[in-house]
């Protein structure tokens, strides 16, 4: 059986979880990451993307915003902007926040309103794949 690592998701609202994992696999700033019982402690920022989450034996899997993460020995804790589950993401509404996202990229844009506009696309595409993973 493997080693248990405390994982708890915390946004400005509430904890969004709080519970012992097996795996967790999300995507840093610097690329995609798997967390282990036994990491080597450090200090990351969290990109936006997809979390999955492996406890007894099942995957879960979420969607996070940008953050940042602290993970010592055996706890690992995500400090992000907006955590959403599969069932709390409307298809709809991303769709249009891509739509519009795209409509906005392909203006002239300040630097500002570029960067804002792509991460606003980002948030959009990777909620939309958490749901559509979801359904599976």
């Amino acid at each position: 059986m493997a080693k248990k690592l405390y994982l708890e998701i915390v946004t400005p609202n509430k904890t969004f979880y709080a519970d012992d994992v097996e795996i967790v696999t999300l995507l840093s700033t610097t690329g995609e990451m798997t967390i282990l019982s036994g990491h080597m402690p450090m200090v990351t920022g969290v990109a936006i993307g997809p979390i999955k989450i492996k406890k007894d034996g099942k995957l879960i899997e979420a969607f996070l915003s940008e953050g940042f993460m602290k993970i010592e020995h055996d706890k690992t804790i995500l400090f992000v902007d907006t955590a959403e589950w599969p069932d709390e993401i409307d298809a709809n509404r991303a769709k249009a926040a891509a739509e519009r996202a795209t409509e906005r990229l392909q203006r002239q844009l300040s630097k500002i309103e570029y960067t804002n506009s792509r991460a606003a696309l980002q948030r959009a595409m990777a909620r939309l794949q958490v749901k559509n993973d979801g359904r599976k």
